[in-house]
């Protein structure tokens, strides 16, 4: 069982509608202890990193992911919920966030006004090592993106993969031990999305 936290950022539902069609079985919840008892747990969200973190302090859901994280079950964080396992975002004026990872969220900044401003799109992830749930997945694959900010870790052990945009290079993915949490959206991007979520399914954590 997957559990799909609920933190009141964005809508669920296409996490969940993606695991339905690999077949796996999953529960959208806020409830610590059926978090808690979850083999594996999806970290998503969509909107700002201020009301997140607000929501998830509010709930006691920061605490419940942090004993997910130490206890060793598969973590998959997705977008905003990428960025605030990081220390600090620049979202909002500035959020101080869950610290799951040392580093900070970033806002793109171009000199050419022509840069768009969220990435919305298809971008190619690259490889900075092997790992599970790429498994037959391959180096340079589009995934879909909708964002205005990145993880940047302060630790070059904690990227996973990289992406370019607009000549900026910037970390696309994150792991640490058991937790791996992507900024692109895997439920929206087709069928190497749902490879991927086949693959975090599967893993048991290790590496």
């Amino acid at each position: 069982m997957i559990a799909v936290i609920d933190y009141k950022a964005g809508n669920l539902r296409s996490v969940q509608r993606a695991l339905e069609k690999i077949g796996v079985e999953s529960i959208v919840t806020h409830e610590p202890e059926k978090i808690l008892a979850a083999d594996h747990v999806i970290f998503p969200g969509v909107g700002a990193a201020g009301s997140a973190m607000k929501s998830l302090t509010e709930m006691g859901i920061g605490k419940v992911l942090k004993e997910c994280v130490d206890s060793g079950k598969p973590v998959l964080g997705i977008c905003l919920g990428t960025q605030i396992i990081m220390e600090h975002s620049e979202e909002d004026d500035g959020v101080d966030c869950l610290g799951i990872i040392k580093g900070k969220t970033i806002r793109f900044q171009f000199d050419n006004p022509n840069v768009t401003v969220p990435e919305m799109g298809w971008n190619q992830v690259k490889f900075g090592k092997e790992h599970p749930i790429f498994k037959d997945i391959k180096s340079g694959t589009n995934f879909y993106f909708v964002h205005s900010y990145y993880p940047s870790p302060a630790e070059a052990e904690n990227a996973l993969t990289e992406t370019e945009y607009a000549g900026l290079t910037f970390t696309s993915a994150l792991t640490a031990g058991n937790l791996v949490a992507t900024q692109f959206h895997p439920e929206k991007s087709g069928r190497h999305g749902l490879q991927l979520l086949k693959n975090f399914a599967k893993w048991d954590g290790s590496l």
